[in-house]
């Protein structure tokens, strides 16, 4: 897949279905079409909501703030069955341990899980959140492949739904894009600005000559006692890979400090 692929068009990121389990709380379904937005997805599907209104709410559509098309195609269907019709893989997302049930795995193990799968043709895979108050029952985690578990604090562990909607996205969109090869971090995908340049070794050395003449003017180095203030300055200079823009600034400080030294000496 070619770098210049939009993450939001790949073909992996429309084949995750979020999946909310009789969500009682308007906002929790507009912050969760919101969450998986902000990660490239698109498919939220919500089985039996308290209010089958849920995406005309007016807390779900200020909660959406900016992702409503997403909260607009919410699918709604009666049950968890419907909702993973689909499906060919499936993870519940629990805080409680399970005695009897699908193998467990934790939300970054279970992102590479669906990375995996979804390099197959006419796969797609869920993520599927309980209710916000009792989770999900032993009877809807049965329907899936596997439990899933967010790592957290053992003595507290307890998540709002839409924030768990969301650590599930950015695993899921980590694991995507890094399987994909696509950038992970931001561009301005502008043209190179030329001053962040690595500076060619010709202007460090300019530099050095200017700054060990700046330093002398000051005072805070003695040529006839140098010891090795120069020589260390030099590997300092060295280490840290200095850009074009910076060593000019630097040039532009000796200059400074040469004439505010030569001026003291004038007035005085």
């Amino acid at each position: 897949m070619s770098q210049n692929t939009s993450i939001e068009t790949s073909s992996s990121f429309q084949h995750v279905r979020f999946i909310m389990v009789h969500p009682s709380h308007p906002g929790n379904v507009g912050a969760a079409a919101r969450a998986i937005k902000t990660m490239g997805f698109h498919d939220l599907c919500l089985v039996a909501p308290r209010f089958a209104d849920v995406l005309q709410q007016p807390d779900a559509i200020s909660l959406a703030s900016g992702a409503t098309d997403v909260l607009a195609s919410a699918r709604i269907v009666d049950t968890l069955q419907q909702a993973l019709a689909p499906v060919t893989m499936a993870f519940a997302l629990t805080a409680r341990a399970r005695i009897i049930g699908p193998p467990a795995c934790d939300i970054r193990e279970a992102a590479h899980l669906s990375s995996e799968h979804l390099q197959q043709a006419d796969r797609k895979i869920a993520i599927v959140l309980g209710t916000e108050r009792s989770g999900l029952t032993n009877e809807d985690i049965a329907l899936c492949q596997r439990v899933c578990h967010i790592p957290a604090n053992p003595e507290y562990s307890s998540l709002n739904v839409a924030q768990a909607l969301q650590l599930c996205a950015w695993e899921m969109r980590y694991a995507l894009a890094s399987s994909a090869g696509m950038a992970l971090l931001p561009t301005t995908e502008g043209k190179p600005d030329a001053g962040n340049e690595p500076a060619p070794n010709e202007k460090i050395q300019a530099l050095m000559v200017h700054w060990e003449q700046a330093i002398t003017e000051v005072g805070f180095l003695d040529p006839a006692h140098p010891k090795k203030l120069v020589p260390r300055m030099r590997h300092m200079f060295g280490r840290n890979a200095m850009s074009r823009d910076e060593v000019d600034m630097m040039r532009g400080l000796c200059t400074a400090m040469i004439k505010t030294a030569r001026k003291t000496r004038t007035d005085s």
